[in-house]
Parts: structure tokens; C-alpha cells; sequence
């Protein structure tokens, strides 16, 4: 796969945008660009202009009108470009067509994700998940790479050393998929294996789009945790957990991971599903919103529409509004306010409202939770032991020979200590 950035320099990059009224007006172009930009400096490339291409319908062969791909071969030439990033997605052949054409590197906005993801990856976890993605991008574009072999024409059929040479190249991409895919696996069993013990504590996950500020989140409610957070795109990529300390002296676990993004590559997304799996098992969510952003109403319906594409279902989410600090006007964040009046408005990096989040994460979990008594016979140490280990006891008393209990204890766990009384045969009736 192309890579965007070299060992040596820092590649010099333009940006061409495709807009279509009234689906996709010049405005919103101009922001999907914007964005662009900052994921090619994450990538390691230097934007030097940016271009706009106004067709409702794109070409067949470079996605691109005749005079707009003339304008950009100029300005290729003259500034001496390394690389073309299209924020649209381009078929195996408009690549070609246009690398050329141009006489240069051409990627789309997928491939430069998949870029971000391969350099950002550390475990070996998310490594295979981003190998697998580019190798299921790769797989359909690899017709072509062996062109210069396809002229050399072979016996029966026509079938020459250059198309022996892609389909050998192809299954072993599909072998390497197949592998992937099955450690991949193994992996998700080992990790349902190694969280089954968590099941008795609530958990929480932290989402948002990518540069909202989770992880300086995490840091400021777990200062522990020591997460990675850096002004750049994809700074996370790998799950990490911790505990969270309630004053209502409640645990829950706290999970941070992949942030999301315009355009996720389903490639992407469908590697990525283990990972996410820390979102679909938690008991609520925490949605991080960069309100500096201008832009941050579409980003929340990004990470909605990115919820319901992993399969999150239920509505248990708490809407934290992050870097309140850096608005400028006071009283945008009042019109905020208002429009969003169960959310809570915070600065991770100042600390600023950190109690109050807290306090609506205790009463969150505290709606998780229901009160039970019960009289257990002081034979049965078994189960007491177990309510005194599992559940939040908050009064007891002895009479004659029994124990009365009274207890708090997660919704989920009621059948399992149900089962229990009834499998005890010392336990009266």
C-alpha cells in the first residue's frame, strides 16, 4: 500500500474535493477539507493548496472533469508535488488513471485513514486489525500491478505470466486475510475470557469523534491511567481500562478507545469490531463533543450514526460537552446550554466541572442498581460471604439463628443470587 510519508522529508501534498449540489454543498466541501488537512499532517504531509471540482456527475476515469485534472497537472509540475489526496473515495482505476496522468503519488481519504491507523498502531492487537484493512483495500486494487507482464501473451486461452502473476499475488492477500481474521478471533475469545470477571462492575465507555478530548478525560477522572492524548488525530487506537472511584463509593471501569471520524473506511470499522467491543458491552456511554468545534453538531451525528453502525442500540449515553475553555463567546455556550439541557459542560484540561461529571456517572449507575432484603440462615456462610463480596450490604441484623440482610445490588446479578437461594436447601422457605 502507498505510504504518504518518507523517512528522509515530509512529503508536499494538495487536496482536491469533489461538490455536487445540492447533496454536497461548497461550504460543507470546504469543511470536509479542512479536516483533510489536519489528517494529512498527521500522516506526516505538508498541504499546500487545496482544489475544488464542481460536478454533479464525476468521470468514469478520473472522478475529475478534463480541464480541472489539466489545472491540477500544472500545479503539480510547477510546485513539484509528491502527492494527491482526493477526500472522496476513488475507484482502482481513477488511481491509476490519475497517478499517470499526474505523475505522482494519488491516494483517497480512506487510504490516508488507513496510513494514520498503520503509523499510530503499538499492540500487536491493533496492528493485525489495521493490516487486515488495508489488505481488504488493497485487495481489489491490485489488478494492474503487474501490467508490464500482461503483454507477454501465454499459450491456451491467452493466459499470460502477468495475470498468473495477480492471482497468485491475490491469494496469498486472501490467505493473509484468512490468518488475520483467525487470530483476530482468538484474540476477542481471550479478552471475553479475561473481562467475564468484570461483569459484576458497571462499565463505562468513552466515544467521540477523533481529537475530542477523550483521553485527557480519562486522565483527569483517572489520574492513574496514564493515557495518551496529543492534539492529533487517531492519537488512541487500543482499549485501555481503568477504575473510576464514585463518592457514592461505587466502582465502575472506565474504557477509552478508537476515536471516530467522516468517512470512517468500513474496512476499518468491520477490523476494529474487538476493539469496539469494549463500547457494545458497556452499561452506558460517555459522548465527548469538542464544543470549540464549529462543526461539532455534525460530529455528533458522526458518532451517532458510527454507534448504530457497530451496533450500540440503547440510549444510555451522557453528552459531555469538552474544551468549554476555549470559547471566546460566553454566550454561545448558554444557547448551548439550553439546547442541551441534560448534558455536562467541562475543560479535561483544566479539570474544570470533573465533580459534576462524576456526580452524573454515580447517578447513572445508581439507576442500575436496586435494593433486596433477605433472611439467610447463619449456616450458610456460602451465600453471605458471596452478598458481603458482591453486592453493597448496607444493613444486618441477627435473629435466632438467622440473618437478616439488606443489600444493594446490580439488576444483572438478581438472577444469579436468585439461583442461589434456591439452590440452597438451608435457606427457609
Amino acid at each position: 500500500m502507498n505510504t504518504v510519508t518518507s523517512e528522509n522529508k515530509r512529503e508536499k501534498a494538495i487536496l482536491v474535493g469533489l461538490c455536487s449540489p445540492p447533496e454536497t454543498p461548497r461550504s460543507l466541501v470546504e469543511e470536509y477539507l479542512n479536516e483533510l488537512v489536519f489528517l494529512a499532517d498527521t500522516a506526516g504531509a505538508d498541504v499546500v493548496d487545496s482544489f475544488i471540482q464542481d460536478k454533479k456527475m464525476r468521470d468514469p476515469a478520473y472522478g475529475i472533469g478534463k480541464g480541472k485534472l489539466e489545472e491540477l497537472v500544472l500545479f503539480v509540475q510547477e510546485q513539484e508535488i509528491d502527492l494527491v489526496i482526493f477526500d472522496d473515495d476513488l475507484t482502482p482505476a481513477q488511481a491509476r488513471n490519475l497517478e499517470k496522468t499526474l505523475e505522482c503519488k494519488v491516494i483517497d481519504r480512506t487510504a490516508l485513514i488507513l496510513q494514520i491507523f498503520a503509523i499510530r498502531a503499538q499492540s500487536a492487537q491493533a496492528k493485525m486489525q489495521v493490516e487486515l484493512a488495508q489488505l481488504e483495500y488493497m485487495l481489489p486494487r491490485l489488478s494492474g500491478q503487474w501490467t508490464h507482464l500482461s503483454k507477454q501473451k501465454g499459450g491456451i486461452g491467452n493466459k499470460g505470466p502477468g495475470e498468473t502473476q495477480i492471482e497468485t499475488d491475490r491469494r496469498l492477500v486472501r490467505n493473509r486475510i484468512s490468518l488475520l481474521k483467525k487470530k483476530l478471533k482468538e484474540v476477542s475469545l481471550q479478552h471475553d475470557t479475561q473481562t467475564q470477571s468484570r461483569q459484576t462492575v458497571p462499565r463505562v465507555s468513552l466515544v467521540g469523534y477523533t481529537n475530542a478530548g477523550k483521553s485527557t478525560l480519562m486522565n483527569a477522572l483517572c489520574p492513574e491511567a496514564e493515557a495518551f492524548a496529543e492534539n492529533r488525530l487517531f492519537a488512541t487506537l487500543d482499549t485501555k481500562t481503568r477504575r473510576l472511584e464514585l463518592n457514592i463509593n461505587k466502582l465502575v471501569l472506565l474504557s477509552d478507545t478508537v476515536g471516530f471520524i467522516r468517512k470512517l473506511p468500513h474496512t476499518l470499522v468491520e477490523s476494529f469490531k474487538s476493539t469496539l467491543d469494549e463500547v457494545l458491552q458497556a452499561d452506558f456511554l460517555l459522548h465527548v463533543i469538542d464544543i470549540s468545534h464549529p462543526g461539532f453538531e455534525d460530529q455528533m451525528l458522526v458518532v451517532r450514526e458510527t454507534l448504530k453502525d457497530i451496533g450500540v442500540e440503547h440510549d444510555n449515553i451522557i453528552e459531555v460537552f469538552n474544551k468549554i475553555d476555549a470559547l471566546e463567546d460566553p454566550s454561545l455556550l448558554r444557547e448551548i446550554s439550553a439546547k442541551y439541557p441534560d448534558a455536562v459542560f467541562i475543560s479535561a484540561v483544566r479539570g474544570l466541572n470533573i465533580s459534576l461529571l462524576k456526580e452524573m456517572i454515580g447517578q447513572q449507575v445508581a439507576r442500575d442498581y436496586t435494593e433486596r432484603n433477605i433472611s439467610v440462615h447463619v449456616s450458610n456462610y456460602k451465600l453471605i460471604s458471596y452478598l458481603y463480596e458482591h453486592t453493597e450490604v448496607i444493613g444486618n441484623r441477627c435473629i435466632d439463628e438467622f440473618v437478616e440482610l439488606t443489600f444493594r445490588v446490580r439488576k444483572n446479578q438478581l438472577k444469579h443470587i436468585d439461583a442461589m437461594i434456591k439452590s440452597s436447601e438451608k435457606i427457609p422457605s
